[in-house]
C-alpha cells in the first residue's frame, strides 16, 4: 500500500509541476530543489522592482538562491550590479535587504539562513561600491513569505534577498 501511495504522489506532483507555466521551461529545475528565477520571476507576486523618484521601475529588486544556500547566482550578480547603478544614480536612498527562506526547516535555522542571504546581497553591493551605511539588512527567515503554499514554485519564489528603498 505505502508504495501505491507513493506512485500516486509522485504522479500527481508531476501532473501539477506540468501544469504550472513557471515550471514548463526546460530548465526550469535548478538541481533538483525547485524552479529558478528565469522559470518564476514573471510570477511574481509583488512590484519586484526598486523605483526612481518619480516611481518609474527601474531595477529588479529580488536575488533568488537555491535551496539552503546563501551563494549568489550569476543572474543575481546581474541583478545587484543593477541595484549598485540604481544606488548610485539614487545616493538620497538608503536600502534594507530582507532575507527571506521557504518554509521548510525550523525558524531558528531559517531566521539564520535569511541574515545570510541578505548580508551575502549587501556584502556584494558594498564590494561594488555602495557604502555599508547606506544597506541595513533583516531576516524575515520563515515568517513572512511571498508567496503562500507547500510547492516547489512557492519555496523558489519564497528563498530571496529582497532590497527595499528607506
Amino acid at each position: 500500500m505505502n508504495f501505491y501511495l507513493k506512485a500516486l504522489s509522485i504522479a500527481a506532483l508531476s501532473l501539477l509541476l506540468g501544469a504550472c507555466t513557471c515550471c514548463k521551461k526546460k530548465d526550469a529545475m535548478h538541481h533538483s530543489h525547485g524552479p529558478n528565477y528565469e522559470a518564476c520571476k514573471g510570477r511574481m507576486s509583488k512590484a519586484g522592482y526598486l523605483v526612481d523618484k518619480d516611481g518609474n521601475h527601474l531595477v529588479l529588486d529580488r536575488e533568488f538562491y537555491a535551496f539552503d544556500s546563501s551563494d549568489l547566482t550569476d543572474e543575481s550578480k546581474a541583478t545587484l550590479k543593477d541595484q549598485k547603478d540604481w544606488m548610485s544614480n539614487n545616493p538620497d536612498f538608503s536600502t534594507t535587504i530582507a532575507g527571506h527562506c521557504d518554509e521548510r526547516g525550523t525558524r531558528e535555522y531559517n531566521i539564520g539562513l535569511g541574515e545570510r542571504r541578505a548580508n551575502a546581497a549587501k556584502e556584494y553591493l558594498v564590494m561594488s561600491g555602495v557604502d555599508s551605511s547606506r544597506i541595513s539588512v533583516v531576516s524575515k527567515g520563515k515568517d513572512e513569505p511571498i508567496v503562500t503554499g507547500s510547492t516547489e514554485e512557492a519555496w523558489a519564489q519564497n528563498r530571496v534577498a529582497i532590497t527595499s528603498k528607506n
